[in-house]
């Protein structure tokens, strides 16, 4: 599930988002693990966001899209499951959430994040996971999360004018 969440490109194709909620759903059979409709529903949200949307962000569109009023612990509780099946991941700076894109295996998110117009790209890079292991091992530090937030400005913010005021630092 190769998901890039860029707010430079138009929301996810249906077969990219059908595609993210068909691995969610295998991978949530092989853990024995329930993807109830509400857990998919928040999770196909976040698919088709062009950047990364809050809780209640997410549970504004629910309530559009089912026409109907939902209260905010219903999308917290699909938030926390799809956190900890690692199909989705918490942007900590903005408290946000963006569909993982490596939702199989266990690895550091590494977010590059626009300042910008908010897009993000999550990259997982092997070498940088080896480091972090190396500096716990050495400080005799057990990891339980690994979550890097880089922010700058993105390609098609940086081909753009005029910036908002960060330019000017």
């Amino acid at each position: 599930m190769g998901h890039m969440s860029s707010g430079s490109q138009a929301a996810k194709s249906p077969m990219s988002v059908s595609t993210a909620l068909l691995a969610a759903e295998a991978a949530c059979r092989a853990r024995g693990v329930q993807f109830t409709q509400v857990r998919k529903l928040v999770l196909r949200i976040l698919c088709g966001a062009p950047q990364p949307l809050g809780a209640y962000d997410v549970l504004n569109r629910m309530e559009r899209e089912l026409d109907r009023r939902l209260s905010p612990p219903t999308v917290y509780r699909a938030l926390d499951f799809l956190l900890a099946q690692r199909l989705i991941s918490k942007l900590e700076s903005r408290n946000a959430f963006v569909p993982c894109a490596h939702p199989d295996h266990t690895h550091a998110c590494v977010f590059f994040i626009c300042e910008n117009c908010g897009a993000s790209e999550e990259i997982e890079d092997r070498r940088l996971e080896q480091l972090f292991d190396r500096q716990a091992n050495s400080l005799g530090f057990r990891i339980n999360k690994r979550v890097l937030e880089i922010e700058g400005l993105c390609a098609t913010c940086l081909g753009s004018a005029p910036l908002k005021s960060t330019d000017a630092l």
